[in-house]
């Protein structure tokens, strides 16, 4: 299998539209020249413990962050959420729950696994975009990963 690149953006969405929104959104930033789409919890799962058709990646190569709808098929988001916050070498990448659900017991669940943060999907197609945007310049940009996980980004480190 050919090496596999890391990315900055981990995109976890089975909606197309959805998922096109967000990645118009970061591409007309230019945040998403590194970034890899899963369309479902399983392949999430693979890509980010590099298993299946991700063999050929290392995981501490680590996407900078996460963006995970909770409703996914084969895989639900919580669960990609408590793997992905229980292994000791995935747990400091910065996850944010971007989903449709407004539930509670979402919210409460997410952060009681360690989500970074929680983002409701605005039905509004112009705040959709400018919340992904602000989403992928904070977390990009803004954020300042632990030292650990900081050195895996940099190559040569």
């Amino acid at each position: 299998m050919n090496e596999i690149e890391p990315v900055d953006i981990l995109l976890v969405e089975d909606n197309p539209s959805d998922a096109e929104l967000a990645l118009r959104a970061l591409k007309k930033n230019n945040l998403a020249n590194s970034l890899y789409w899963a369309k479902d919890g399983e392949e999430a799962l693979e890509y980010i413990f590099a298993t299946g058709a991700f063999a050929g990646r290392e995981v501490e190569a680590a996407p900078k962050v996460i963006l995970l709808d909770l409703k996914l098929p084969k895989v639900d988001g919580l669960e990609v959420l408590r793997r992905v916050k229980a292994d000791e070498r995935t747990r400091t990448i910065p996850v944010v729950v971007l989903t449709s659900s407004r539930e509670e017991r979402d919210l409460t669940e997410s952060y009681s696994l360690g989500v970074n943060s929680y983002i409701a999907k605005p039905v509004d197609f112009e705040q959709f975009i400018i919340s992904v945007r602000d989403i992928g310049l904070y977390w990009l940009l803004l954020n300042n990963p632990p030292p650990g996980l900081r050195d895996a980004l940099v190559p040569g480190r």
